[in-house]
């Protein structure tokens, strides 16, 4: 008797230990990272010709062990007969894929806009040389890619989820396009160029989409640059030009330099910005001395203030490793 009591106290203890372990580990891996720390931090560094992936835990971001991930298109991810169009990493995103799983989507100043699937980085899903300077690209809800071409002066929607090396595309005509951010509470891509915020609407099919302008918001300065969600804030949208880091407001169709830290963040020649959920500002601001004008070997941060720095960098922009950029 003694015994059993024993061996059914002992199988209690064993599944109670074993319940709590499954709901730790699930709870750690299911968890939305900002409730417990901010993302990783991706850049796209024209120095190693490469996408990487940081911890911004890490200070020292010249140990090995903060970098996480990298890519670069070879013949043996399946970017035979497109690296022509590599070299100068211009925009990269992580997003959502319509039938499950991640997707980095990328585009490089020489001209290859792609989409390859994440963590694997082993196959390409779509990808062509679009030409133009390509600075910016997104993934749509349907499997398409909007890119937006400074050079081009357009953003176009690629018909990505009709196979993997689809070059047809519907055009939207607008000067020095920088950036495109797809806004899935309102259902519209919005996109940056050299004077004006416009929303466009996706009309049309995936296999003939329609690109249709439904508001045009003037920039306060010219030559608007970078476009990303404010994290957090689905009304709010971070929008920059070459010489100011603005807010956007949606609902009130209104432009601000008020924000949380503006003193701090509101540079020239910023990149890229954007914001973790702890609220620390993600940003690449030109620095004189690195491989380009128009690169820095530093990633800044602010709200807290800090520097990550990489010897030999030459990152052109920085992103938050957060699918769910919303």
């Amino acid at each position: 008797m003694s015994i059993r009591k024993f061996s059914i106290r002992s199988r209690l203890l064993l599944l109670m230990m074993t319940a709590v372990t499954f709901t730790m580990v699930n709870h750690h891996a299911s968890a939305d990272p900002g409730l417990h720390k901010d993302y990783w931090i991706a850049v796209t560094d024209q120095g190693s010709e490469e996408i990487r992936v940081y911890d911004p835990e890490k200070e020292d971001w010249n140990q090995s062990n903060a970098l996480k991930w990298s890519w670069a298109p070879t013949d043996k991810n399946g970017f035979g007969g497109l690296l022509q169009g590599w070299g100068l990493p211009s925009d990269v995103k992580l997003r959502e894929g319509t039938t499950g799983g991640k997707f980095m989507v990328v585009t490089d100043s020489r001209g290859l806009a792609a989409l390859v699937p994440y963590p694997s980085g082993n196959s390409r899903a779509w990808g062509v040389i679009v030409g133009g300077n390509p600075h910016a690209a997104e993934l749509l809800p349907d499997g398409n890619v909007a890119v937006a071409a400074s050079a081009g002066g357009w953003v176009r929607v690629y018909t990505a989820s009709q196979g993997a090396d689809s070059s047809t595309y519907t055009e939207f005509s607008l000067p020095g396009a920088h950036g495109v951010l797809w806004d899935p509470a309102q259902d519209v891509l919005w996109a940056v160029g050299d004077y004006d915020l416009i929303a466009l609407k996706v009309k049309g099919t995936p296999e003939a989409p329609i690109l249709e302008e439904v508001h045009r918001k003037r920039l306060p300065t010219n030559w608007g640059h970078d476009l990303f969600a404010v994290y957090g804030d689905t009304d709010k949208l971070w929008v920059t030009s070459n010489t100011q880091v603005y807010q956007y407001s949606k609902s009130t169709d209104s432009w601000s330099e008020d924000y949380p830290g503006a003193a701090e963040i509101n540079h020239h020649w910023v990149k890229s910005v954007g914001n973790q959920p702890s609220g620390q500002v993600v940003m690449t601001n030109q620095k004189e001395g690195t491989k380009y004008t128009w690169t820095t070997d530093a990633v800044d941060l602010y709200q807290p203030a800090d520097q990550r720095l990489v010897t030999g960098g030459a990152f052109y922009k920085a992103r938050i490793w957060n699918s769910d950029y919303q």
